[in-house]
């Protein structure tokens, strides 16, 4: 797990696994993976990329999105070829360095953990010693890159109405100010047994968000103020704010910096149908990869972190004028705007992860988009 200040890491959890020369007992026999054979066989037809390779070494920077997508068309299938071999107890963590084996197993492909180095030779190929890692969980790859997430968790700009209704609040600026910049001190009433020099994000509340579907009010959007330290503890506390985006005023939000973020999860399809509504869109980069958009289905439609889902754009509608047989378009005055309305498709334009999902609302990360992604665009199973 890691917080904002780089303190999270996920626990995706991987078991010890041999590779291509198995430890005896704990795999069934396997060898490498077939260059013609590219799909599993086992009905279900899950494909894999062109060029799979049958050994990758997993890199610094890498996420388990980018890995699944080294082997299959469809990251969200990882689980489908991912094998954990249930006779090993002790977890481990995927660090740079390690080497993935892609083999056959009783026919189908399978994803293993091979060599993480610490081999021992026997009977002329290489077998794994199960032994303990040492590198720090900060070491280990995320699922999803974990410093967008950190930003936005940090400095959240889409929030669910709980988030709101609980979280510190400015009361007032010291020396009388009605408005707080860089160098200003305020008082803020809710942060409770914070210490001394924790770090908080001042956020102005703006829109509210609403589903489209039956007009609830499911959170707001928000703009970043600045932040700042403790600097008296205490209710109200009071704070220095040492970073400034625009003018802090009575009523502004309070989101402490480092925040524990719970980020141990896989990609993986909704085993429900789902259907949600963009009800809200934060940029990050071009084309919007990375964008956090918010959804108006969360836990209660069984959305869970981990979860990827299809943006898609609504198809809009055209009037055909042509359906008569004409071989040109009447424009006629008398005539404009009749013709036979034609709804066009839905257009994919990208797919998003879920990493944080409440009752009724839920955050996701674009992970790959086509177009650029907008409030009202449909997600669904993939």
């Amino acid at each position: 797990m890691k917080t904002a200040n780089l303190h999270f890491r996920p626990a995706i959890v991987l078991s010890l696994i041999a590779g291509l020369t198995v430890i005896t007992g704990l795999l069934p026999v396997s060898s490498t993976a077939q260059d013609s054979q590219r799909t599993i066989a086992t009905g279900s037809n899950i494909p894999l990329t062109a060029d799979a390779p049958n050994e990758y070494t997993v890199k610094t920077g890498d996420t388990l999105w980018d890995i699944s997508k080294v082997y299959l068309r469809d990251p969200w299938y990882w689980p489908e070829i991912w094998y954990v071999n249930p006779q090993v107890e002790n977890p481990h963590l995927i660090y740079p360095g390690d080497i993935l084996k892609l083999v056959y197993i009783d026919g189908q492909p399978r994803v293993t953990l091979g060599d993480r180095g610490g081999a021992t030779e026997s009977g002329g190929g290489k077998r794994l010693s199960p032994q303990v890692r040492r590198e720090p969980l900060s070491q280990a790859i995320t699922a999803i890159p974990y410093d967008v997430i950190a930003s936005f968790m940090g400095r959240p700009t889409l929030l669910d109405g709980d988030q709101v209704k609980s979280a510190p609040y400015v009361v007032a600026m010291r020396d009388g100010h009605v408005i707080g910049a860089v160098g200003n001190e305020v008082y803020a009433k809710g942060i409770g047994s914070a210490a001394a020099d924790a770090r908080y994000s001042v956020i102005h509340i703006d829109e509210k968000l609403y589903d489209p579907e039956n007009n609830d009010l499911l959170g707001y959007s928000g703009s970043y103020v600045g932040s700042g330290p403790v600097a008296t503890t205490g209710d109200p506390a009071k704070l220095v704010l040492t970073d400034s985006a625009r003018e802090a005023l009575q009523g502004d939000k309070l989101f402490p910096e480092s925040v524990d973020v719970n980020v141990d999860f896989v990609p993986h399809a909704p085993a429900s149908d789902i259907e949600a509504r963009v009800i809200a869109v934060r940029n990050h980069t071009i084309m919007g990869q990375y964008q956090v958009i918010a959804l108006n289905r969360g836990q209660r439609a069984g959305l869970e972190p981990g979860h990827v889902l299809a943006i898609s754009q609504v198809g809009g509608t055209v009037r055909d004028t042509y359906s008569k047989g004409g071989m040109r378009a009447t424009t006629t005055s008398t005539s404009r705007g009749r013709g036979t309305t034609v709804q066009l498709p839905d257009e994919r334009v990208g797919l998003a992860m879920v990493f944080k999902a409440f009752d009724r609302m839920s955050y996701a990360l674009v992970m790959e988009t086509t177009h650029e992604i907008r409030q009202g665009d449909l997600a669904k199973n993939p």
